[in-house]
């Protein structure tokens, strides 16, 4: 067994993945870390880093192979391993950087129970980064995780693409940002405060986005582009052309403007959904527009280029913010205060030798609320960046609010604030969407309970019991609550795995009277080890709802759980029955399908029970709360109807990739699925015919559909199969074609000298 220790001496990184290791102490008291982890990233001939399709596969739809490979080359540094620290850790292994490495030499205590969940009871007094860096290193056997102890100097920093601090000092803060300013690495701090959270970024003076979006290049087919100057282009009306002004876009195939068909990007400024202009870049461009002929036909694509962003260094940003990223329009102006009541809670820490406010404590949240004003006078004074209305009663309780939870780091918070930093982080080390530029300030202060302000601390001090860190936010009687509750999860996938652990941190069902209940009927795939956190590659084809209750009850023995594999819907209800639902508090949906959504949703309005509804796809997320009598139900509303395409588009002039491949699939299921069904349901006896004389609009199709197969085109051998498939290509292919283009010849031109090839053909 090799092991590789890192101290205050050791500030060379070795590249290489080594066995698990454990954690030691040397005779000065210094404690030392080996690698963990199993494999390296596997390496192919050319020295380029081979990506594991089979664990990355979702992600690379996200991603991209290009910005996998520079993740799987990025060093990512992690200082801080609370609640918080551990949930970026997670993200950031998961999605298979190059290696990842700790600092925290902080002892572990109670307050971090509530949110780190991979330390235990057993772990109080030791290191937080050293506890958890073997649980960390099983996520992924590709990612390096090491622990580093001792000073972060800028020759240790020099090996790392991005560094991320949590819960800093902020005098440690901008001193480290500093150096990684000048060396252009990635740097991101966070805190979470209670219910409050804070992300700040700075990426150097120069980084390069590839990707702003992630959305694939818009293209569309051009109606007409008028000689005028500007030049007016006009999209098919089928079809929003969905850009923006400012894009930079390019030409093919246009007629009447061949010049337009160099490739050469140029700036549009959008007049409509389906029209634009373009700019003009000289009198000599001018002229070309205006001696053409206004004509149309030819395609229009979005060039997407890389994105040049600066960002400021934390020192200079905290008097000069600039704009901030709004999350809630419902507070405007809020993130305006928080950016200078986390600058007094900070500085109300370092007057207090470290000590945060008490929890609960009215004469801390109004010591921090004095300095808020002081800071505030302060950049007002200097012509920096102020606050209006500070001092007022609303104002005020919001930073005491932030002052009287200040000590608490809570699971739901830690999984919010985590999922932003971890992609951030992701977005340095890949290059793919766009920052946060450059402070993010959230809050959940509508969750806070009224004793809050009422002055009494005790309500809100530490029991020495695991849930001290959430107690020290909302208090015991909340506590005592959630550790009844009795909660039903339907699906255990990468949302259900989050929730659970979430659920575990939180203390839900951990008193004799609640419980846990997860069900769900899929097993575990090797693509699921990628999002699903709960799952190792040693439970591969086990049942997720029975794998992810055991993990849970490794994070917090204290609570209730109970597994199922049981589909939900109307075939199980004998199982989740009356008795069932009646004794649930609620119900959380994490479900890949719309039917059953639909279903949990009916059973909630019918028991009265609130529910959790949320989705994800790619980058983006989706929730939904229903709270019996006062929301809507999740079936009150649907999604708008995904965008199709008509059908006479797809049978006379498809002019899209898309449209050739719609028309594709169509064919093949209709070719090879209905026809073959039909004739199954036909030979199986009478009843399928009666079904069909009631339905008169497709009765005909159906029966030269059973004609063809079972007399016109009964293959009688394989011979047989061989002239089908020939004679049907020459059909396809070939034949219809030729038809269309002798209908629709291809420069026949209408009066208005729009081709006909242009327009939807009816038919």
């Amino acid at each position: 067994m090799l092991s590789v220790c890192h101290d205050a001496s050791a500030s060379t990184m070795s590249s290489h993945a080594v066995t698990t290791g454990d954690v030691n102490e040397t005779a000065d008291g210094v404690r030392n870390l080996v690698h963990v982890t199993d494999n390296a990233m596997d390496i192919d001939q050319s020295g380029a880093a081979s990506i594991d399709e089979g664990l990355y596969s979702r992600q690379l739809y996200v991603m991209g192979r290009e910005a996998q490979l520079r993740m799987g080359t990025s060093n990512v540094l992690i200082v801080g391993l609370n609640g918080l620290g551990v949930e970026i850790a997670k993200n950031v292994i998961l999605a298979g950087v190059k290696s990842v490495t700790l600092h925290d030499d902080t002892p572990a205590s109670k307050l971090d129970l509530a949110s780190q969940f991979y330390l235990t009871e057993g772990d109080m007094g030791k290191p937080r980064a050293a506890v958890s860096v073997k649980k960390l290193a099983e996520l992924n056997p590709y990612v390096p995780v090491r622990c580093y102890s001792g000073e972060i100097t800028e020759e240790f920093l020099l090996g790392f693409r991005a560094v991320v601090l949590v819960n800093a000092p902020l005098k440690e803060a901008k001193r480290i940002n500093a150096i990684c300013h000048a060396k252009s690495i990635a740097f991101i701090t966070t805190e979470a405060r209670g219910v409050f959270g804070s992300v700040f970024c700075d990426f150097g003076d120069e980084f390069i986005v590839s990707d702003r979006d992630g959305v694939e290049p818009v293209s569309c087919l051009i109606s007409s582009i008028s000689n005028s100057a500007p030049p007016l282009v006009t999209v098919n009306d089928d079809t929003r052309h969905g850009l923006e002004t400012g894009d930079l876009v390019s030409f093919r195939e246009v007629a009447g403007f061949p010049f337009l068909n160099d490739s050469k990007p140029r700036k549009v400024t959008v007049t409509g959904p389906f029209t634009f202009t373009l700019d003009i870049i000289d009198e000599a461009d001018k002229k070309l527009f205006e001696e053409g002929q206004s004509f149309t036909g030819g395609y229009v694509t979005q060039v997407k280029q890389p994105l040049v962003t600066k960002f400021k260094s934390l020192e200079n940003a905290l008097a000069a913010p600039g704009e901030f990223l709004i999350n809630d329009f419902a507070k405007l102006g809020r993130s305006e205060l928080l950016h200078v009541a986390f600058q007094a809670l900070d500085a109300f820490q370092e007057k207090h030798q470290g000590n945060y406010p008490k929890p609960g404590c009215m004469e801390d949240a109004e010591e921090v609320f004095t300095l808020s004003c002081e800071i505030n006078k302060q950049f007002a004074a200097k012509k920096q960046f102020s606050v209006e209305g500070i001092d007022d009663a609303d104002s005020k309780k919001i930073i005491q609010a932030l002052a009287a939870g200040a000590v608490g780091v809570i699971s739901p918070m830690a999984a919010f604030l985590g999922g932003i930093v971890g992609q951030e982080a992701l977005k340095a080390c890949s290059g793919k969407f766009t920052p946060i530029q450059q402070f993010f300030y959230f809050d959940a202060v509508e969750c806070l309970p009224d004793a809050v302000y009422a002055g009494t601390p005790d309500e809100f001090a530490p029991t020495g019991s695991r849930y001290d860190g959430q107690i020290v936010v909302f208090g015991r009687k909340l506590q005592e609550k959630i550790n009844s509750l009795n909660m039903f999860l339907v699906g255990a996938g990468a949302i259900g795995c989050e929730m659970l652990k979430n659920w575990a941190m939180m203390g839900v069902a951990s008193s004799k009277d609640g419980t846990i209940h997860i069900t769900d009927m899929d097993t575990i795939e090797k693509s699921n080890l990628n999002r699903q956190f709960l799952f190792r590659s040693k439970d591969v084809q086990q049942a997720k709802s029975s794998v992810a209750a055991r993990a849970i009850k490794e994070m917090n023995p204290d609570v209730n759980v109970q597994s199922y594999v049981s589909r939900v819907g109307a075939e199980s209800e004998d199982q989740f029955n009356d008795d069932f639902f009646e004794s649930l508090s609620g119900v959380c949906t994490a479900l890949d399908n719309v039917e059953a959504r639909l279903y949990m949703d009916q059973r909630c309005l019918f028991y009265g029970l609130p529910m959790f509804e949320s989705g994800t796809l790619g980058t983006k997320g989706n929730t939904q709360i229903v709270v019996p009598h006062k929301t809507e139900n999740y079936g009150a509303s649907r999604d708008p109807p995904e965008k199709s395409i008509p059908i006479c588009t797809l049978k006379n002039f498809p002019n899209a990739i898309e449209h050739t491949l719609q028309w594709a699939r169509d064919w093949f299921e209709g070719e090879f699925f209905q026809a073959p069904s039909d004739v199954n349901r036909y030979l199986e006896g009478p009843a399928f015919m009666k079904e069909l004389n009631e339905q008169q609009n497709t009765k005909i199709e159906t029966l030269e559909r059973l004609k063809s197969s079972l007399v016109d085109d009964r293959p009688m051998s394989f011979e047989d199969c061989i002239s089908w498939a020939r004679f049907k290509f020459e059909e396809l292919f070939s034949n219809q074609i030729k038809q269309l283009l002798y209908n629709f010849p291809l420069d026949q031109v209408r009066p208005s000298r729009l081709r006909l090839s242009d327009f939807v053909v009816t038919t």
